[in-house]
């Protein structure tokens, strides 16, 4: 490939990067969609145990974390879950609601990502994988010039939507925030978000002899709270509501879980207590066994006839505020999203233009703008890609 100029060229060809191309494209811009990747969208393609969560039924500001919490509402405003449901029904896509509003593909991910390249196409985008950057320069024309493997490419606008450090199996790196850094925008730093607990010495022995085991739980870490499924495995504490709790820990702290968030525990004893029932039998009505046999082996509660009130009372507190403290996290590999990220003070939250240097933009995972677990990640992906599009 020789020089070649364009009016938008944009780096990353993951969520935000091709719903961007496809928006600048029906604006009329000729686009170039670059990425060092073989394939396109590769994270959509395993996400969600391969058939992607793309949204949610319910998408506020108060799912996201960001140094500058205003930052996410323009771009959500204007372009809501909804939008993008009404997207992909146009294409036909099957999709499945689950707990909580996720919407997953009924079949698999693979068919969204065929919907994403299909809009590109009928958008004029041209995509390029396997194509490696080596500089992005901005010359005296006021253009910037792209070095890649394959020539120098010319264009007045760059978007980055190179995403950030999870998964780095995709060849997922930290290329947007060397660039952002090499125009001088402010990097806040980064940590793996919606990930597994590592626990180290007796916990790490103890989960791991109750791997498999799911449990519906309440997870509390710092003063965030989540209703949802914890899942023991071999080698850490996962699921749903550990990968959220995550988003909030901090290393050194602890988290809690109530682990009969259902029932008023204490009144629950009580009445047990009075029945002359027996606690073994009460926790296997909520919990697998195994993890009752483990309970009562570290909290034993021998002659609950006779227990105190007050025993009682405490013996409930246990089971409501059980504190655990995680050694680590299991890292970028296992890790969904990343925390931290390019600052939004340094971009604008209308186009996404950085404010320091003009025709340069970022979008999606590569700014400081984190989601929950339940699609919100990716209905950022397509928010600021849009919200971009339509600006450049």
């Amino acid at each position: 490939m020789t020089e070649t100029s364009w009016d938008v060229v944009i780096i990353g060809a993951g969520a935000s990067g091709l719903m961007c191309a496809a928006t600048a494209g029906y604006q009329g811009k000729s686009v170039l969609l670059l990425d060092h990747a073989p394939k396109a969208a590769a994270k959509i393609r395993i996400s969600g145990g391969g058939k992607c969560n793309f949204t949610n039924l319910d998408v506020t500001p108060d799912n996201f974390i960001c140094a500058n919490p205003h930052f996410v509402k323009s771009a959500l405003s204007r372009y809501p879950s909804s939008a993008f449901i009404e997207l992909v029904e146009r294409h036909g896509l099957e999709y499945e609601q689950r707990e909580l509003g996720k919407l997953f593909c009924k079949a698999r991910a693979s068919d969204l990502i065929q919907i994403l390249r299909t809009e590109c196409d009928w958008a004029g985008v041209t995509v390029q994988v396997n194509t490696s950057i080596q500089s992005v320069t901005f010359n005296e024309s006021l253009e910037f010039a792209i070095e890649t493997a394959a020539g120098t490419v010319v264009s007045p606008k760059v978007v980055i939507a190179t995403g950030a450090l999870s998964f780095p199996k995709l060849k997922a790196t930290g290329f947007g925030y060397d660039l952002a850094k090499q125009f001088g925008l402010k990097v806040i730093e980064q940590s793996p978000g919606l990930v597994p607990f590592v626990f180290s010495g007796k916990w790490q022995t103890r989960f791991a002899e109750l791997s498999g085991l799911s449990m519906d739980v309440r997870v509390t870490a710092g003063d965030k709270c989540f209703k949802e499924a914890i899942l023991f495995t071999h080698t850490s504490l996962s699921g749903p509501g550990i990968l959220q709790a995550s988003n909030y820990w901090q290393i050194g702290e602890k988290i809690e879980l109530d682990l009969l968030p259902e029932i008023d525990v204490y009144q629950t004893l009580l009445a047990l207590k009075q029945s002359d029932g027996t606690l073994s039998k009460l926790l296997n009505q909520y919990w697998p066994k195994r993890f009752t046999q483990m309970w009562l082996e570290l909290h034993p509660l021998v002659d609950i006839a006779n227990a105190s009130n007050e025993c009682l009372k405490e013996y409930a507190a246990q089971l409501t505020h059980w504190a655990l403290y995680p050694e680590k996290t299991a890292g970028y590999d296992k890790a969904e999203v990343t925390l931290g990220g390019i600052d939004t003070d340094e971009v604008s939250s209308k186009t996404f233009e950085a404010k320091k240097q003009t025709g340069l933009y970022f979008i999606g995972e590569v700014l400081d703008v984190t989601g929950q677990l339940g699609g919100y990640n990716f209905q950022w992906a397509w928010a600021s890609g849009v919200a971009c599009g339509l600006a450049l």
